[in-house]
């Protein structure tokens, strides 16, 4: 075969691998979960675990998200923090830019100013910015919110939500994200701050650094207002 003959076989082949890659349909599914974990010994017996789990769905103008989280502290074998989320979204885009959504959020925290919190909002969001480096989405909505505190006494109110992400491609293997949210009622406002740094280190496996910060208005005198996690773990995407 000469390079005549070389040339022209692959200028016909190569639209045509073109269009076998663009037309390989992409996965309505995808997901992450996280793992870290941190033991020392010595003077003190201490151990810190922190496990995350997403699972996200597209189909049309759909698109749904299930997440759930867990965090577990000890110290000479007496628990020190013990906190579990679980979250439901539905979005349902009726522009490029903006959508409609739902979403359930239910918190657990053995030692925090509420032993669970419940909401039920909906609400609209828009996309502020959405180019190849940097994404920007913000919502604001309304619902219902059930909470019980630490001394058993329950509180049912209508809240008002917002909330803000950030996310920033550093480059290839790096990215930053920032989440702010906070429900608003007349007994209680929660805020929560999710700050992250991820590095993939190989395949779909990245080290991720994270700062979160949970606040209510609210809560017992006993208790503080204010509790923050910062935690190391392996992230697997998929």
């Amino acid at each position: 075969m000469n390079l005549r003959t070389f040339v022209m076989i692959a200028a016909l082949v190569a639209p045509a691998s073109l269009v076998a890659q663009q037309s390989e349909p992409q996965s309505p599914w995808s997901g992450k979960a996280t793992l870290g974990y941190l033991a020392t010994s010595g003077n003190t017996e201490n151990s810190t675990l922190n496990t995350g789990f997403e699972l996200g769905y597209k189909t049309g103008k759909w698109a749904h998200l299930v997440m759930a989280s867990a965090v577990n502290a000890s110290e000479d074998d007496s628990t020190t923090a013990e906190a579990y989320d679980l979250g439901w979204k539905s979005e349902r885009n009726f522009t490029d830019n903006d959508f409609l959504f739902g979403r359930l959020d239910w918190r657990k925290d053995r030692f925090g100013g509420f032993d669970t919190q419940f909401s039920q909002t909906v609400g609209y969001g828009r996309r502020l910015i959405d180019a190849d480096k940097h994404k920007l989405n913000a919502e604001i909505g309304a619902g219902a919110r059930q909470s019980e505190t630490q001394l058993g006494v329950t509180e049912d109110e209508t809240v008002f939500r917002g909330g803000i992400d950030y996310k920033w491609l550093i480059s290839e293997t790096s990215q930053f994200r920032q989440d702010v949210t906070a429900e608003g009622g007349a007994d209680n406002t929660y805020i929560e701050s999710v700050t992250a740094l991820s590095a993939r280190v190989f395949g779909d496996v990245a080290l991720v650094a994270s700062y979160t910060i949970k606040h209510n208005t609210d809560v017992a005198p006993t208790l503080e207002e204010t509790d923050t996690y910062t935690a190391l773990s392996l992230e697997y995407s998929f």
